[in-house]
């Protein structure tokens, strides 16, 4: 039996194996090859480089505030995300009709991320709704989309936008927890963060690692809803402050100067090693023994 489950192994993963590297692996060692390469697109001579083009990112001031700005999302964002997650959790847990407002949670989750980020974008433009009504109770209006506070307020909208799917991830998990659990924690005395702290998230942690990395893995590559944000109502490109490494990006091929696919892919490339790095980091971090039912 044994000798027979061998013999089939390979002829089942070959196929995969193949389009995988064909369309994985393959476009990915590329991408390595012309980060170390001067190219400014099909058609275009490709001459050798080195490492001059992750050198020059190092230099580069633009390069340098967009990565930042993708760190950040990446961490403050993250917080706030399994933040009102994890209190979502302990709300909706007794809430009747908590489906229905699971769902109204999700909803963002749903529409189209340029979508969520132009209509953000209108509503906070000099002569948006937010202003109009601050204008109607005698507060000044404020520059939400200038350089000091647009950072802020994409962080907002991703957050908003995002928190739904990880609370239906989240909620999911917690309703397989038996009731009886709950029932005879609130006979002892306990509070709703202490169920939370000693029953919901223990039996909930190995969820929370795969949702924690998969956060890790979409912020960092964070790039539509900047787009759609800045471009609302507001120059084409969007400032400094607000742009991350896959806006930066994208720039660096479509801007106004000759195309850089070097300098993008050396990019890329760094946005592949922090990637590994983080995702190696929250797994070591939310690594703890599996909490199981009696």
């Amino acid at each position: 039996m044994g000798a027979n489950i061998r013999r089939a192994f390979w002829p089942f993963l070959l196929p995969a194996l193949l389009a995988y590297t064909l369309l994985f692996v393959g476009p990915s060692l590329f991408g390595l090859w012309v980060s170390l390469t001067r190219w400014a697109g099909p058609g275009s001579e490709m001459s050798w480089r080195g490492l001059g083009n992750y050198l020059a990112l190092l230099r580069d001031d633009v390069f340098r505030q967009s990565f930042v700005n993708t760190f950040v999302l990446g961490v403050v964002g993250g917080g706030l995300v399994f933040g009102f997650t994890f209190l979502s959790m302990v709300v909706l847990r007794q809430l009747k009709g908590r489906a229905f407002i699971r769902s109204v949670i999700f909803l963002p989750m749903i529409i189209s991320v340029i979508a969520v980020g132009a209509a953000i974008g209108f509503l906070l433009n000099p002569g948006g709704a937010v202003n109009t009504v601050l204008g109607w109770i005698g507060l000044d209006p404020q520059p939400w989309l200038g350089p000091d506070l647009v950072f802020r307020c994409i962080v907002g909208g991703l957050v908003w936008s995002s928190t739904g799917f990880y609370v239906a991830l989240m909620m999911s998990a917690a309703d397989g927890i038996p009731a009886y659990i709950y029932e005879d924690a609130h006979l002892i005395g306990a509070t709703r963060w202490e169920q939370f702290r000693h029953i919901t998230l223990p039996l909930t942690w190995d969820v929370f690692a795969v949702s924690a990395v998969l956060w890790v893995v979409n912020s960092l590559k964070i790039f539509e809803i900047v787009l759609a944000f800045t471009t609302a109502g507001t120059p084409a490109s969007p400032p400094l402050q607000a742009r991350t490494v896959a806006v930066q990006q994208y720039y660096s091929i479509s801007g106004s100067g000759v195309p850089d696919l070097g300098r993008a892919a050396a990019m890329g490339v760094v946005v592949l090693l922090v990637t590994a790095v983080l995702v190696a980091l929250t797994r070591r971090i939310t690594r703890r023994e599996r909490v199981e039912l009696a």
